[in-house]
This record gives C-alpha cells, sequence and structure tokens, in this order.
C-alpha cells in the first residue's frame, strides 16, 4: 500500500485542495487517513479507483 500527500494527490488528479476537500465533503473522493499528529495521506489504490470512477461518473465514497 503505497500512501500519496496532498500535493501529490493534487498533481495526480489535478484537483485543488480546496476541490477535493469539498468532494470529500460530498461523499465523491476517498478520505484521507491520519498518518501522523498532523499528517494525512490517501493510498494510491482509492486515488487511482477515484480517476477512474470519475470518467466515467460512477464515483461515491462515504465513510
Amino acid at each position: 500500500m503505497q500512501l500519496l500527500r496532498r500535493k501529490q494527490v493534487e498533481q495526480i488528479t489535478g484537483l485543488s485542495r480546496s476541490s477535493i476537500y469539498a468532494m470529500m465533503a460530498e461523499g465523491v473522493f476517498p478520505r484521507q487517513k491520519k498518518i501522523g499528529r498532523r499528517a494525512v495521506a490517501w493510498r494510491r489504490e482509492d486515488i487511482e479507483a477515484c480517476r477512474v470512477c470519475r470518467m466515467v461518473s460512477c464515483c461515491s465514497y462515504s465513510t
């Protein structure tokens, strides 16, 4: 399992920070995982799956 930090997620998805967090709030983007007291990351598998889903408009994440 590879973890991606926010900047990496932004580069891979082409989304801005605010778009990522807005989509998370809507339940259409994977939630981040806490990896430290002040650090979060996303699983690469979740980001890749969401990228594929966004291409066919089927992405829905509710956590």
